[in-house]
């Protein structure tokens, strides 16, 4: 028995924000953009919509390349630092609701840029000990909700959007989800976090205020740098496979010097790595399901090919798995 990805797909909102449209709104450039991140351009969600349409669209359209109905999905788990409502409900119970799903059960998880692969894990664990068929997994995020949009560090780094894998157990082996490994580092939480408005006190009423991201770029890019590295070496070394029995490794699109500096301590050459950073920026929890779908739709993963999926992100988190297509 086995838990393939049996479709991908996305939704990328329709609008886009060049490097140079930013730079007319906050203190930066084309250059020091592209120099320092990669990045290029990214997609934001327009006025009204939220989280959970995004996942609806990418969902949707997943399941029309499945070929299978909203009923026939015993499970949907929504990866996300951006959910509709603080706290509850989940988002994937509001996804459920407007795909219809009124049998499967839904729950979020929040596991940062890593959470598609914190998902993915769980999805295939639960289809594989329970008698489910198939699962939704989804990457979705709204970061420009909370984005402060005066600080240039973080400002230019992130983007919007949403990835859908359908999870379908089968019955046979070698194939689909082979192997995981997740991890965190708790002790770098205040590196990357999402500041919180001041609480009222009881019986207190004041304004809503929004949240915005934090982050110490250079313990991030440490972090970052160094559990790919630490990742790579132990599902190497656990699933007994060598780097060049992958077609593809697919890492979380956070910083194109991050992967590249990883790459070179590994000597991997940068054309078996998957980057669509410079188009989409960093949308955390939707940047490996992004990637997959585009990779997908350009025909570049064929059947039975290897791959690899690498991530890290808040909390700190990192994660990897083995896929095999």
């Amino acid at each position: 028995m086995s838990v393939l990805i049996r479709a991908i797909s996305a939704y990328v909102p329709p609008i886009r924000i060049s490097n140079e449209e930013l730079a007319s709104r906050i203190d930066t450039t084309d250059e020091w953009i592209r120099s320092h991140t990669g990045i290029g351009a990214r997609h934001i969600a327009p006025d009204g919509v939220q989280t959970s349409d995004m996942a609806v669209s990418a969902a949707k359209s997943a399941l029309e390349k499945a070929k299978i109905s909203i009923h026939e999905i015993d499970y949907i788990i929504v990866a996300t630092a951006t959910p509709d409502y603080f706290g509850f409900p989940a988002t994937a119970c509001i996804v459920q609701d407007k795909l219809g799903a009124y049998g499967a059960s839904a729950f979020d998880v929040t596991a940062g840029c890593t959470g598609f692969i914190y998902a993915l894990n769980i999805a295939s664990s639960m289809l594989e000990t329970s008698h489910g068929r198939n699962a939704l997994v989804i990457g979705a995020e709204g970061l420009s909700r909370i984005t402060d949009w005066n600080d240039r560090s973080t400002a230019v780094l992130f983007g919007d959007g949403a990835g859908a894998a359908v999870l379908s157990r089968i019955d046979e082996t070698g194939r689909g989800c082979l192997s995981f490994i997740l991890g965190a580092d708790g002790s770098g939480a205040k590196d990357l976090y999402l500041v919180q408005p001041e609480r009222a006190k009881a019986f207190e009423r004041q304004p809503p205020l929004v949240p915005v991201i934090s982050m110490n770029g250079k313990k991030v890019y440490d972090f970052a740098v160094k559990s790919i590295t630490v990742v790579i070496e132990r599902l190497l070394h656990k699933t007994a496979y060598r780097l060049e029995d992958f077609a593809w490794i697919i890492p979380h699109q956070a910083n194109a010097r991050i992967v590249q500096a990883a790459a070179k301590r590994f000597s991997i050459p940068m054309d078996k790595i998957f980057l669509n950073i410079e188009e989409y920026a960093n949308t955390s929890a939707a940047s490996i399901p992004l990637a997959l779908s585009e990779m997908d739709e350009k025909g570049l993963l064929k059947p039975n090919d290897l791959i690899m999926l690498v991530g890290f992100g808040a909390g700190l988190t990192y994660g990897a798995a083995v896929i095999r297509w």
